[in-house]
């Protein structure tokens, strides 16, 4: 199980640990994860994603999960958050076809 975002792709950075007397040795910054359960509004379900922290804010922030996953790009999220982007996909736009008419 990798220890990456499955919404903003990101995952373990490197850098060091500084002593006293300026000596480096190598470290890892590791994402603060959380797997939760999301519930999306179109699909009516939940589903249980491996976000960081700052995703869930930013989720929050934005007005959901379906309304983020329509706004991210394919290139940061998982294979199965790209799965449940066209789910959502294929589930709004017949919606939005029918209010339209």
């Amino acid at each position: 199980m990798s220890r990456r975002c499955e919404l903003t792709g990101v995952g373990p950075m490197v850098g060091h640990n500084v002593s006293h007397s300026n000596i480096k040795t190598k470290r890892r910054f590791l994402p603060s994860l959380a797997s939760t359960a999301l519930y999306s509004e179109s699909l009516k379900q939940s589903v249980r994603l491996k976000v960081s922290k700052a995703a869930l804010r930013t989720l929050d922030f934005k007005g959901g999960l379906d309304i983020y996953l329509l706004k991210a790009s394919d290139e940061v999220l998982s294979p199965r958050a790209q799965k449940l982007k066209r789910q959502v996909k294929a589930r709004t736009s017949p919606a939005a076809d029918q209010a339209a008419a």
